[in-house]
C-alpha cells in the first residue's frame, strides 16, 4: 500500500514552511501500512491551563492521516483531499512528546479512513482520532 522507497527523510521534507514544522511535528517510522511521528508538548502546543491543546492532536492526527492516505494513492494519478476528521482526547499531558500512529480502517478507490492513536511517552491513549479522505483523479 504505501511505496517502500519512501524514506523519513522525504516525509520530515514536507514539513518545511508549514504548520507542522512550526509545532515541532517529527515524521519517525513508515512501513507498508502505517505512518508515525512524533510532537513536542511544550509552549507551541499548549493550551492555557499548560495542558496539550486538543487542536495540536488534530493537527498531528490530520497530518498522520492525511499524508499516509497521500501515499497509498502515490502512482495512481489520484489525489486524496479531507472530508471529515475527528478525535475523542483521552487524557491531559503537560510535556513531554506524543506519539502518533496512523492505519488504515479502510482503502477504497474513492474514499479513505485511517485511524490514528496518540500516545504518551509511557505509551498512555492520549486521543484517538479517525479521518475521512476523498480520493480524487489528479488534474492536469
Amino acid at each position: 500500500m504505501i511505496p517502500k522507497e519512501i524514506t523519513i527523510a522525504d516525509l520530515n521534507a514536507l514539513n518545511k514552511n508549514t504548520m507542522m514544522e512550526h509545532i515541532g511535528i517529527e515524521f519517525t517510522a513508515v512501513g507498508h501500512d502505517f505512518v508515525e511521528a512524533k510532537m513536542p508538548v511544550d509552549h507551541r502546543t499548549h493550551q492555557p491551563y499548560g495542558l496539550l491543546h486538543g487542536g495540536a492532536s488534530v493537527v498531528l492526527a490530520e497530518t498522520l492521516g492525511s499524508v499516509a492516505a497521500h501515499l497509498a494513492v502515490t502512482g495512481q494519478q489520484k489525489l486524496t483531499v479531507g472530508l471529515e476528521v475527528n478525535a475523542n482526547h483521552l487524557k491531559g499531558i503537560k510535556k513531554g512528546f506524543v506519539f502518533g500512529k496512523a492505519q488504515p480502517l479502510h482503502v477504497g478507490r474513492s474514499t479513505h479512513v485511517w485511524e490514528i492513536t496518540i500516545t504518551d511517552e509511557h505509551q498512555n491513549k492520549v486521543c484517538v482520532s479517525r479521518i475521512t479522505m476523498a480520493v480524487i483523479d489528479k488534474k492536469g
